[in-house]
Formats: structure tokens, C-alpha cells, sequence
């Protein structure tokens, strides 16, 4: 409570005064929710009609190693690492009797260096073992694999062979999501469960794509150009 201050026969009082508040906002109906986002969808979708990955791949076997690399790293960063670690590197065999020690000097700006040279040799050899050297195309097969999680399955099946199995939740998508209200999970995995029942099954790839261009280039996340943003007439976190 504020006071105010009334003057009454020269006699100063203070009057309890109710605070100013904002009003609240009311909860999203999930109908609601779901026509939001067939207008973000639709505004993003002339935005960015051909998005895809960043990483520069072209095989399953390169895209499936870079982004093993591109964890606690940048796609920029990995970019500048694989064309010579593709150059050396270009099969299953040759990754799975690539030397540990010269393998982590090959991959060491791209942080986590010793863990990735495992999962990579790892991964190889279990391609050798399992599926002939050659990169399956199933999650199941592919989230059995060392260093392979459901986010690394995602982006190759998705990406390369056009198989809409999930929503890649990393860093911007998770952010992105959360600002436009689309879920209110923490996790990855509960991220991508709120996405997958909101976003159309065969936009899922390119969805996962379009929020991590989106965020690079206008939703950054220490400035966000809302201003600029096509969606800011949809999301609840716009400034503008």
C-alpha cells in the first residue's frame, strides 16, 4: 500500500492508497495456443522457406560426426574443423582406426575434445560392427549407437534422410520456445514432447531449424530485436 497525503483543516493525514497493477494475463486456451502457432508458423515460413542445418555435410556419415562435434560448441566453429577432419576421415573405417591421440588434436578447438574422439571412434567402429560402415536410418538404431542421443538421431534423420521422427531441442530452440510461450518444460525431451503436439509432423525438422535461424539472427538472446521480429505480434515476451 501507497499513502497519500490529505490535508483536512490543516491537519496533515495519510490515506492508505491501493497499488497500481498490471493486469494479469489470462491463460491460453490450448485451442488458442494451437491457432498462435499456425500464424508463427505461417509468418516463418515465408521468413525462412529453405532453412536448414548449419553444419556443412554431404553424407549421412560427415553430418552424423559433426554434430557429435557441435555439442558445447558452434556450427561456425565446427565448420572451420571439417573440411580437413573430412578430407582425412572419409569412412566409418577410417574413423574407427583413426589414432585417439592425433584424432583429438584433429577436433580440439571444438571443446570437449577427449570425449568427442570416443564417441566418434566409437561410433565408427559400432557402424562397422552392427551396420556394414554404413549410417542406419531408425532412431532406434541410431540412439544405440556411442555418442548418438535422441537430439544428434533427430538431426541426421530429419536432415538427411527427410524423416520426421522429432524436434531438435538445443539451445535456441529451448529458448525460443519458452519466449514464445509454446511450453513451459525444462527439459529437452519435455521440450520437444509440447513441440511435436503443437507443430505439424512434417514441419518438425524445418521448425527446429527456422527457431535456431531466427534466434542467430533476430531473437539473440542478450538483444533481442523484437522491433525487427515477424512473429512479435504473436509471442508473449515481445518488448514492442
Amino acid at each position: 500500500m501507497n499513502d497519500a497525503r490529505v490535508e483536512r483543516r490543516g491537519v496533515v493525514t495519510k490515506v492508505p492508497t491501493k497499488r497500481q497493477t498490471r493486469p494479469r494475463r489470462r491463460a491460453e486456451t490450448p485451442a488458442a495456443t494451437r491457432a498462435r502457432v499456425r500464424k508463427i508458423i505461417a509468418r516463418l515460413d515465408r521468413a525462412y522457406p529453405d532453412a536448414t542445418c548449419a553444419l556443412h555435410h554431404t553424407n549421412p556419415l560427415e553430418l552424423l560426426v559433426a554434430t557429435i562435434l557441435s555439442a558445447q560448441s558452434t556450427d561456425a566453429r565446427v565448420n572451420v574443423v571439417t573440411p580437413s577432419l573430412f578430407a582425412k576421415y572419409k569412412t566409418a573405417e577410417d574413423y574407427a582406426a583413426a589414432n585417439p591421440e592425433v584424432f583429438e588434436q584433429d577436433i580440439h578447438s571444438t571443446g570437449f575434445f577427449r570425449n568427442k574422439t570416443k564417441s566418434i571412434i566409437g561410433m565408427a567402429q559400432a557402424l562397422l560392427e552392427r551396420h556394414g560402415g554404413k549410417v542406419p536410418d531408425t532412431m532406434e538404431e541410431l540412439v544405440q549407437l556411442p555418442g548418438v542421443g535422441r537430439k544428434t538421431a533427430n538431426v541426421v534423420l530429419g536432415t538427411w534422410f527427410g524423416k520426421n521422427e522429432g524436434v531438435v531441442v538445443d539451445t535456441h530452440v529451448q529458448r525460443l520456445a519458452t519466449l514464445l510461450g509454446l511450453t513451459k518444460e525444462k527439459t529437452a525431451e519435455k521440450i520437444e514432447r509440447d513441440l511435436m503436439a503443437l507443430v505439424p509432423r512434417d514441419k518438425w525438422t524445418w521448425f527446429s531449424h527456422t527457431l535456431i535461424l531466427h534466434g542467430r539472427r533476430v531473437c539473440i538472446a542478450r538483444r533481442p530485436k523484437c522491433e525487427e521480429c515477424i512473429v512479435n505480434r504473436w509471442c508473449p515476451s515481445s518488448r514492442v
